[in-house]
């Protein structure tokens, strides 16, 4: 499987703290930047891309912020994955096997497909179901349950003083 770039993590750290918050507010691209030790510059990119994809909302004004689009566990982490890295194969065949001074001489050979490639394509295809099967509110329920309380009070304390 391919490595998922850096704004993965960076989206859905983001997302969860927008679970977080309270009907109509927002919070500003800064502030999520701030709290997660990012630039706002980088985390504005990856924020973009999840409102194209209709995962957040982007509110636009001097009170503006961003937002869930949809309830949290209306959100896929295959949502937020595919809004950051696209839904391209991670597997790319190549069909490497009909080079070099072995490959078969009579096109036949090649008509089904490359088993490795079956195999790599079923391998990511299982992987995105197993994204596709874990919303947002998943995080949000591990959250409550594994963040350390006194880091969870310190987030939510942020969140109140910055949220609009």
């Amino acid at each position: 499987m391919r490595r998922m770039s850096d704004g993965v993590e960076a989206a859905l750290h983001s997302a969860l703290v927008l679970a977080s918050l309270p009907e109509a507010r927002v919070l500003t691209g800064r502030s999520l930047a701030t709290l997660h030790g990012v630039s706002e510059s980088y985390l504005l990119k990856h924020l973009r891309a999840l409102a194209v994809a209709g995962v957040i909302e982007a509110v636009p004004g001097p009170r503006g912020g961003y937002r869930l689009a949809r309830p949290a566990a209306r959100i896929t982490l295959l949502d937020i994955v595919e809004a950051i890295d696209g839904t391209e194969p991670a597997f790319l065949c190549r069909e490497i096997r009909r080079r070099g001074p072995c490959k078969a001489q009579d096109p036949y050979v090649y008509k089904t497909d490359c088993f490795i490639k079956t195999r790599m394509l079923a391998a990511e295809q299982a992987w995105r179901a197993a994204l596709r099967a874990q919303s947002l509110a998943d995080l949000v329920a591990d959250g409550e349950r594994l963040i350390d309380p006194g880091n969870r009070e310190a987030v939510a304390r942020f969140i109140a003083e910055e949220q609009r």
